[in-house]
């Protein structure tokens, strides 16, 4: 699971900020420091993510349950429709089509208010992971200033990194900073 990403501008203009800097100030930029953290390793290390993770699971599975209730009902409306369709009058026959479309429809409201993008699945995520996010940027801010980068980016994120120097990897520096014991053989 990913670590919801709001710093799309952000990092945009940071981007767009090392590609500029170095035509207008090239010795400057010959001396930045750039290093990497992979946030989703970060996360698989830390303890209380786990214990988000499984609200997240249990959150989703009862909702999913009740979603193939919803899927059993208009199964069912639908499979009664078709065995007395010809027994009803067009205004039954209207009034049930009625009722299994305000069912489908009731079941696509119910999906969206759960998962979709606005939805009670991904505020619940932010919401338990805020705290999280915060540890993480502020140890990462840490890192940062004591070991002097100039920018530190995510690699689980949205950006491609078609190349990283391992020794630019602050993830486990990362960690430490979190006050987590990770060997250092298990880098991402």
């Amino acid at each position: 699971m990913r670590i919801v990403k709001s710093y799309l501008p952000i990092a945009l203009f940071l981007m767009i900020l090392i590609i500029a800097v170095p035509a207008f100030h090239p010795v400057q930029a010959q001396n930045q420091k750039i290093g990497f953290l992979d946030s989703d390793f970060i996360l698989s290390k830390i303890p209380e993510y786990e214990g988000i993770e499984q609200r997240l699971r249990q959150l989703t599975e009862t909702w999913r349950n009740e979603i193939t209730e919803l899927d059993r009902e208009i199964e069912q409306l639908q499979q009664d429709f078709e065995a007395r369709e010809i027994l009803f009058t067009p205004e039954v026959r209207r009034e049930r089509q009625q009722e299994i479309d305000s069912k489908k429809r009731e079941r696509e409201r119910f999906v969206n208010q759960r998962f979709g993008p606005e939805g009670d699945y991904l505020r619940q995520q932010r919401e338990l992971l805020r705290p999280i996010q915060r540890q993480i940027a502020e140890a990462a801010s840490r890192v940062a200033e004591r070991d002097g980068f100039d920018f530190v980016f995510d690699r689980s994120g949205d950006y491609v990194f078609f190349y990283t120097r391992p020794q630019w990897d602050v993830s486990i520096d990362v960690l430490l900073e979190l006050g987590i014991q990770v060997d250092e053989d298990v880098r991402p």
